[in-house]
């Protein structure tokens, strides 16, 4: 079994959002706990505002935790105080975010990017540069020939993602996190992208993070599965297990959102959604409770612990 890369353990992070006399404590992020292991692709998949992006910001450095650690290869990354441990740990953890049209600059050749990243973190001749380069881009199946001279706008979605991941790749990385990676990429792209990351994995023994609300590209990529809602990690475990046998009923409900090419399945669940996002964060208790079609008395009063269940960590007072 493959070790232990990073290990999140009971982070939080509160905000204080309102005007100046009415500010409320909003914990974005609330007592999560999972661990990434080597050669592994993880996923934390949820609908927005549940999260995760937030994760992977306190995970890169970008937010500073409220509460708890982050341990890398057993080192705590939020005690890192010499500027050569955090440049050691970025060039070990990079990112892929959303919108690859917003990483670059449309008036900047995209082959700067790549070679500032080769500059920055490597320190290597043009010659040994340029090879580590094309190394980095022949692994999403493009050539340094593909892109000298050119700029973003010459590149489709789909094209500019795979040298953002190739841009990642010229450190050698351990570890991918992939914020929505393939949301703003066209249809008939995503799976090449998707595989991508399978391929990464197998070959070179990377790990990802990858973020996503989409259950079905979760479902195709994953090792392993976190769902989250408003903050909390509501279920956990194997991928296969959660969303094939799904027991929290915030899983089951994002399961059965997916849309299935049957004009006879028709979705039959009621979804409550009297309360606005900033209400729910702030219940008391589990925070689905005012969707939940079980809903408890107890629900709306207790804080609610991790419950193994058949091989998953399920956060629900069914199962108590």
């Amino acid at each position: 079994m493959n070790g232990k890369l990073i290990e999140v353990n009971g982070l939080s992070k509160v905000f204080r959002v309102g005007s100046l006399f009415s500010r409320i404590r909003l914990t974005a992020v609330d007592n999560v706990s999972f661990d990434i292991n080597e050669a592994e692709i993880y996923t934390l998949a949820g609908e927005s505002g549940s999260g995760k992006t937030t994760v992977s910001k306190i995970i890169l450095g970008l937010l500073e935790p409220s509460e708890g650690k982050i341990l890398y290869k057993g080192k705590d990354t939020t005690a890192m105080k010499s500027e050569k441990e955090k440049k050691e740990f970025r060039k070990d953890v990079q990112a892929i975010f959303q919108n690859p049209f917003e990483t670059f600059n449309p008036l900047r050749m995209v082959e700067n990017y790549l070679y500032e990243t080769q500059r920055n973190f490597i320190g290597a001749g043009e010659k040994e540069g340029s090879e580590r380069i094309e190394q980095a881009l022949n692994a999403v199946g493009l050539t340094l020939d593909d892109v000298k001279d050119k700029y973003p706008g010459e590149f489709s979605g789909g094209q500019l993602q795979r040298i953002s991941i190739a841009r990642a790749l010229v450190t050698q990385p351990s570890l991918l996190i992939a914020d929505e990676p393939v949301s703003m990429v066209d249809a008939s792209l995503r799976m090449a992208i998707v595989n991508l990351f399978k391929e990464l994995k197998e070959k070179y023994g990377l790990s990802v993070l990858y973020i996503t609300h989409d259950l079905a590209t979760a479902y195709y990529v994953s090792d392993k599965i976190a769902i989250m809602f408003r903050g909390n990690i509501v279920e956990k475990g194997n991928v296969e297990k959660v969303l094939e046998e799904p027991k929290h009923p915030y899983t089951r409900m994002l399961k059965e959102s997916i849309a299935q090419p049957d004009p006879r399945s028709k979705w039959n669940t009621r979804v409550d959604l009297h309360l606005t996002e900033r209400e729910e964060y702030l219940l008391k208790g589990c925070k689905f409770a005012g969707r939940c079609p079980h809903a408890m008395d107890a629900c709306r009063k207790e804080n609610v612990p991790d419950f193994e269940v058949d091989g998953t960590t399920v956060k629900c007072l069914l199962y108590r």
